[in-house]
């Protein structure tokens, strides 16, 4: 009948507008259920003072209260009354505006911070307390970030594509600034500040020079215009070469004088778009990149240019240590020590040399980079990579929290037992005041942001650990299931082990006792252990060396010697098998394939049963997920289930065609309780993959 149709279609945008596609992230302020729970948070937020030294309104301070509104009127049902005060800053916070304390004074709940954009911080601890059903008793807050810059590095391409994103394009719609600015970078904004991020840099480390002209910039100072009410400024990446391709020199030598006065007008003109515009991100010198060196200067020659041109602004120049070239015999993953050691000290304060987390680039398992240990007089930044390149991109459960607390945790002995990464990265440790932490984004214009929903647990357990490197993953976890699935007991109870095992679970089916660097080429999605053509450094063969003797690479004294360029204690433990380990046994030896593992198995039958376990879990994660049914609603569920059958079938694929592979070396049997693969070893290895997400030239 016709005059049912308009309330069909009411009927059917409501329940539209109902379904949980995973846009609200963590930040989904569902009504509390609980009518004692929920009344006693509303007495407890009915009035609110919102504090800061200068007491006077700001773009933040009016995100601050809108936040506020939305957060505790949809939690609670009613929103509370909220003044802005005048007052200084909590004495333990006084050195740190982003700081910030919750407290109850007299029949008011009082927000106090040094700075606007500590008050918003504020805001966010408040909400995702009550989110979490705290006690009411315990609604007193006191927190401030151990680490200065906390930064998400885009590697996006000024054509929208994303270099290793998985989640659909680029959020940044250059074509139709700076006209119009998307809604949604406010919500990223929101998101950011929620987990206390306080920079993006946007642009690709394989960077594009455009991205520093006018018309560029102009709508690089759009998308800072969103992102400042949220404390997100904007970086850029640079390009070193671009005094040649948009500057029409002829050189971009870093001591030729005209070199240095175009960067000096350039830098002040992006100043000009963007007056607090964080600074710059380069990669120089490395897979094709421009660099210092192709003028026979060094890093530090080059870092130091940009850091002049930024310093009077008050920015800061982000050089990333990820080099290596082909033509060096040496260990690939011994070069950015070696070129980088000999600088310590010579860079200009407001350089940061960027480092990743482990030596070679991202891999399931490696232990952490030397350098966070040989540069001493330097300041240096942690880079990991939020976005699954080599964990399954987007369609793997890896929970990478338990991966960076162990990079953070890590003692380096570089002034004594107990300098971990994690203090030198604050600063702690070594007393310098620039500190920085960088994460490879993983969100693109998907609506849940991140492609697979439980990969959003990754950007938030980013954020709180580089607001504070000691938490642990487990209290991470649980804060993020609360906030995305709501408070059942059911979903936590399942939800928090699978993501705590989950890294450990594709490192088994992906490079089980520290095999590396196994990945199908370019794409990276799948194995490809006989990898065998190309430069050496972007082969399989490199990594494993395989062969009737043996697997492994020997980084001690009698092989490529990596193992000297950690301190003495870690270069002990590491360089006996019998004390290394076994999650990096083959990192750093190469043993016959008889070698007994502590478990009494053989090298071989550990291989094998690794990735067996491995496939194991995922199938367990199935049944453990379905039981969730009802618990979770049904679109992110559907979602969720139709991933682990990938992730199931895949890690069957890796396990079939690696042990397929080493079985010609080995010369042995599956052993007992190992599947037999599903086709011979010449179907896996005729498996070519094209267009695969994260790889825009289709190779």
């Amino acid at each position: 009948m016709p005059f049912l149709r308009p309330i069909l279609f009411t009927l059917l945008l409501a329940g539209l507008v109902r379904a949980e596609d995973g846009y609200r992230l963590w930040l989904r302020y569902d009504r509390i259920e609980d009518n004692a729970l929920r009344s006693a948070y509303t007495a407890a937020t009915a009035t609110i003072e919102l504090a800061t030294p200068s007491g006077q309104d700001s773009p933040t301070i009016a995100s601050a209260r809108q936040e506020l509104a939305d957060g505790l009127g949809g939690l609670l049902g009613v929103a509370p009354q909220i003044s802005l005060i005048a007052a200084p800053a909590p004495a333990a916070l006084a050195r740190n505006t982003e700081g910030y304390t919750v407290r109850r004074e007299g029949n008011r709940l009082r927000l106090a911070a040094g700075g606007d954009t500590g008050l918003l911080y504020g805001v966010f601890a408040l909400l995702r307390a009550i989110q979490q059903r705290t006690p009411v008793e315990r609604l007193e807050l006191t927190s401030a970030p151990r680490i200065a810059r906390r930064l998400l590095n885009h590697w996006d391409n000024l054509n929208r594509t994303i270099e290793r994103g998985y989640a659909g394009f680029s959020l940044w719609e250059w074509p139709v600034l700076p006209d119009y600015v998307s809604p949604r970078y406010r919500d990223y904004a929101r998101a950011c500040a929620s987990i206390g991020l306080n920079g993006t840099v946007l642009t690709n480390v394989n960077a594009d020079a455009l991205i520093l002209t006018p018309d560029w910039l102009r709508k690089v100072a759009a998308i800072a215009g969103a992102l400042r009410p949220y404390g997100v400024r904007v970086y850029l990446t640079a390009r070193f070469s671009a005094p040649l391709e948009i500057g029409g020199l002829k050189t971009a030598d870093p001591l030729d004088p005209a070199v240095v006065a175009w960067w000096r007008k350039k830098i002040a003109d992006v100043y000009a778009a963007i007056p607090d515009f964080g600074g710059l991100l380069v990669k120089a010198n490395s897979e094709g990149q421009p660099g210092p060196q192709t003028y026979g200067r060094t890093h530090a020659d080059g870092a130091n240019l940009l850091a002049e041109a930024v310093a009077p602004h008050g920015g800061i120049v982000l050089w990333r240590a990820f080099v290596y070239e082909a033509h060096r015999k040496e260990d690939r993953i011994k070069q950015a020590y070696t070129e980088f050691k000999p600088l310590d000290g010579t860079f200009r304060d407001n350089v940061v040399v960027q480092i990743k987390n482990g030596p070679f680039d991202f891999q399931p398992r490696e232990p952490f980079h030397p350098l966070f240990g040989g540069l001493r007089e330097t300041s240096v930044a942690l880079e990991v990579q939020i976005t699954q390149e080599y964990l399954g991109q987007g369609s793997h459960v890896a929970f990478l929290a338990p991966l960076w607390r162990e990079v953070l945790s890590a003692d380096t002995f570089a002034r004594g037992p107990g300098t971990t990464v994690a203090q030198i990265i604050e600063g702690k440790a070594t007393g310098r005041r620039l500190t920085a932490i960088a994460g490879v984004a993983n969100t693109g214009t998907d609506r849940n942001w991140t492609g697979h929903p439980l990969a959003q647990a990754n950007w938030y357990a980013f954020g709180r650990l580089a607001w504070d490197p000691t938490l642990d993953s487990a209290t991470i976890a649980r804060e993020w299931v609360g906030q995305t699935f709501g408070p059942a007991p059911a979903v936590a109870t399942t939800l928090v082990p699978l993501l705590l095992e989950s890294h450990e679970t594709v490192v088994n089916y992906t490079g089980p006792l520290g095999l590396t660097g196994i990945f199908a080429k370019d794409h990276h999605y799948g194995p490809e252990p006989w990898l065998a053509e190309g430069r050496p450094d972007w082969t399989s063969v490199y990594y494993h060396r395989a062969d009737r003797q043996g697997v492994g690479f020997d980084r001690t004294a009698t092989g490529s010697d990596a193992l000297a360029q950690y301190s003495p204690e870690w270069a002990r433990l590491w360089g006996d098998p019998a004390t290394c380990p076994e999650n990096l046994l083959l990192w750093f030896h190469r043993l016959p394939w008889d070698h007994r593992l502590r478990s009494g198995d053989t090298l071989w039958d550990g291989i094998c049963r690794h990735s067996q376990a491995g496939v194991d879990t995922v199938r367990r994660w199935q049944r453990e997920w379905e039981g969730l049914r009802g618990a979770i609603d049904e679109e992110r569920h559907a979602h969720v289930r139709s991933l682990l059958v990938i992730q199931e079938r895949d890690a069957r694929w890796w396990r079939d065609a690696c042990l397929l592979y080493f079985q010609t070396f080995s010369r042995k049997p599956l052993p007992a309780g190992v599947e037999p693969p599903e086709h011979d070893l010449a179907y896996y290895q005729a498996i070519k993959l094209r267009w695969m997400p994260g790889n825009p030239a289709g190779k």
